[in-house]
């Protein structure tokens, strides 16, 4: 059965108001070199269980199975996730439930996205958090644009040392406004070189990651200071929120804006997705936050109720004055790192934080001791930096063979570091892991 909505009436006149004589006149600017030509190759329609037996039998010849021992991070990471916040997020109060449009007939999820805004804002040290966006990358273009309008400065300054797929997020997200990106360079130590900001004037924003990329501890305060001193707004960005159960949270280290990716806190990987996009501020700021602000307050009978305080979403208010369309209902991530947090707690965050940087410690003095060289002698916390030997790309096929992967191959991304991974470490891995891994690099 086929469900056609429009006439060819309708069509019709839909294609003139576009100008175009035809269907096919919508995709011209697609080139002809990447349009389909013919029909799709699609298999014969399957029964349910013959399908039940078909993805089974795909899931079990997947390429990452999960006797793969994988050592790489790079912006997603894996971690044991509670089997608590596994069976309350599947409860249908939460997964069928959407955007609270008519907030009084949705107490339930207004109150579990208040939870995640105050456990978020605590996480990060800052005074308001907003839920919730697609991912880490557009959370930091968002909080550019964020620091553009508070400003109304037109020059942001980025460190290279964020991550390379979120630095392509905001290059596409300001190719088409005007605004100026400037990229800031690295040290030899791994960490970002805050000395092309003194030749910078008229900045709106100073956006660096820590722990960056290479998996270095940044200096906050000190880049913040250099940022404040330009009159510009600091901002803190990171991938791995599970860091800051041990370092210094950026509120405290003086960000105006902290954005970044929750994907740690109880989501799976899941083949890179779906992802949780954090944004949080301080509070003079709130009202050029994108996406929603849920706030408590008291009804007539003096009970407590939760409320929309803040919905910037263009389908709340009218387009022209949206911040953002894009802070879409990524809510049940929310509520799954809400209930991660919430579950694990201040202490069991902290005791899992020590335990990724413990292991990644173990490993890097492993493969030192065993004649490799680590890039850079920054702290770092789960990830770092390792240089092997010219000719390594047999010995990582190797290692695949035998259910390992050693991490993140750096010359796509730095060219200048060629034979140089990115190795990441969680409380996943086992010392047996680890050991196994030293042991057949050498």
């Amino acid at each position: 059965m086929q469900y056609l909505p429009h006439t060819s009436e309708d069509i019709s006149s839909m294609l003139q108001v576009v100008r175009v004589d035809n269907l096919d006149g919508l995709f011209c600017t697609v080139p002809e070199d990447c349009r389909l030509k013919g029909d799709l190759n699609l298999p014969e329609a399957l029964t349910e269980w013959e399908l039940n037996d078909h993805m089974e039998a795909l899931s079990g010849s997947m390429a990452v199975s999960p006797e793969y021992k994988v050592f790489m991070g790079a912006g997603s990471y894996e971690h044991f996730i509670p089997a608590s916040t596994s069976y309350v997020l599947g409860r249908s109060e939460f997964v069928t439930s959407y955007t609270p449009y008519q907030p009084e007939m949705s107490q339930g999820t207004l109150q579990a996205i208040y939870e995640y805004q105050t456990l978020a804002a605590r996480l990060l040290g800052m005074e308001v958090a907003t839920a919730s966006h697609y991912d880490g990358a557009t959370a930091l273009a968002e909080s550019l644009l964020m620091a553009i309008r508070i400003t109304r400065r037109k020059k942001v300054a980025i460190s290279s040392l964020i991550h390379p797929l979120y630095r392509h997020v905001v290059k596409t997200y300001f190719e088409p406004t005007g605004y100026e990106v400037i990229e800031l360079g690295y040290l030899k130590n791994g960490v970002t070189d805050p000395a092309g900001l003194d030749e910078m004037d008229d900045l709106a924003a100073v956006a660096v990651q820590s722990p960056n990329f290479f998996g270095c501890i940044e200096h906050l305060r000190a880049i913040g200071e250099k940022a404040h001193d330009k009159e510009a707004l600091f901002i803190t960005s990171f991938t791995e929120a599970l860091a800051y159960g041990l370092l210094k949270n950026p509120g405290s280290q003086g960000a105006d804006i902290v954005c970044g990716e929750g994907q740690s806190l109880g989501i799976p990987r899941s083949f890179g997705g779906p992802a949780l996009g954090m944004l949080a501020s301080k509070k003079k700021y709130m009202r050029s936050l994108p996406g929603r602000l849920v706030g408590q307050t008291k009804d007539l009978d003096g009970k407590r109720g939760f409320v929309l305080t803040l919905a910037t979403r263009e389908q709340h208010i009218r387009r022209e004055k949206a911040t953002s369309n894009i802070c879409t209902n990524n809510s049940l991530c929310a509520l799954a790192a809400a209930m991660y947090m919430a579950s694990v707690g201040c202490s069991g965050i902290r005791e899992l934080a020590r335990l990724n940087r413990d292991k990644a410690e173990y490993l890097k003095k492993g493969l030192r001791e065993a004649g490799f060289a680590i890039t850079f002698d920054s702290p770092t916390f789960n990830e770092f930096v390792v240089e092997f030997p010219a000719g390594f790309e047999a010995t990582y096929g190797h290692l695949l063979k035998k259910k390992i992967v050693p991490g993140l191959s750096l010359p796509p991304y730095y060219p200048e570091l060629a034979n140089h991974y990115l190795l990441c470490v969680t409380e996943t891995r086992t010392k047996d892991d680890m050991d196994a891994l030293v042991r057949e690099v050498t």
